[in-house]
């Protein structure tokens, strides 16, 4: 895949931030978006990914800097609520958020996309969209809104040169969960719940995100691939 610019939503911070790292130390140029507009690697670019017209525009501005070769998709955020309390409005929030942002950064970025050819779209999406998690009914509700839009997207634009995936990280240690995942009761859950006995890094996530960019294997599109040292299929 040529070295063109790669959209990273989310970059600021945790997992987007390390993703951010790792393609430019592959030699990709970054283009970070976030709130604030700062971002760890690259170029940033304020955007509110919840707004349809900042994103459009955001993406326009990249593509005046040059041809757009990927997106990775990794702003979202998790709030965790018992759901017979849950609001209409708390609920619609987290999937404008987490699911429809994605749809509508794939449709923005999309035209850019096709006429460069050999392109890939990364979401990043949760081991939770297949599982059963209470108090998460808005958050799983919406990963798994992720693994669909990959799937459908993938069928429709195969032909169009772009392809499309779902990296699904478990449980991955940032500065937003760093103190909740280092308790002693937490990390004995883990060594007992998770195979591997721990949580992930956020730069294992980036590593595999980088790996999907810079092998470029063309025949690979749709698939939700599981980063989550085995929880999710363990019983």
């Amino acid at each position: 895949m040529s070295k063109g610019q790669i959209i990273v939503t989310g970059a600021s911070r945790g997992i987007g931030e390390a993703i951010a790292l790792e393609l430019e130390r592959r030699g990709f140029a970054v283009a970070g978006f976030s709130r604030s507009g700062t971002t760890a690697a690259g170029t940033g670019y304020a955007c509110d990914m919840t707004d349809e017209t900042a994103i459009a525009e955001a993406i326009a501005s990249v593509a005046a800097n040059g041809p757009i070769i990927g997106l990775i998709n990794n702003a979202g955020a998790h709030e965790g609520k018992r759901s017979a309390e849950l609001s209409l409005a708390d609920f619609e929030s987290t999937m404008r958020l987490n699911a429809s942002a994605v749809m509508v950064s794939c449709r923005e970025v999309y035209p850019h996309l096709k006429a460069h050819g050999d392109s890939l779209i990364v979401n990043i999406g949760s081991f939770f969209d297949k599982l059963a998690v209470v108090d998460n009914l808005a958050y799983c509700a919406s990963k798994a809104a992720v693994g669909a839009i990959t799937r459908c997207l993938a069928a429709e634009w195969a032909r169009d040169g772009i392809r499309v995936l779902d990296v699904a990280p478990g449980y991955i240690e940032t500065d937003l969960n760093r103190d909740f995942l280092a308790s002693e009761k937490v990390q004995s859950w883990l060594k007992r719940r998770v195979p591997a006995g721990r949580a992930g890094s956020a730069q294992e996530v980036a590593r595999l995100v980088g790996a999907l960019f810079a092998e470029n294997i063309a025949f690979l599109t749709g698939e939700t691939i599981y980063i989550d040292g085995g929880q999710g299929m363990n019983h």
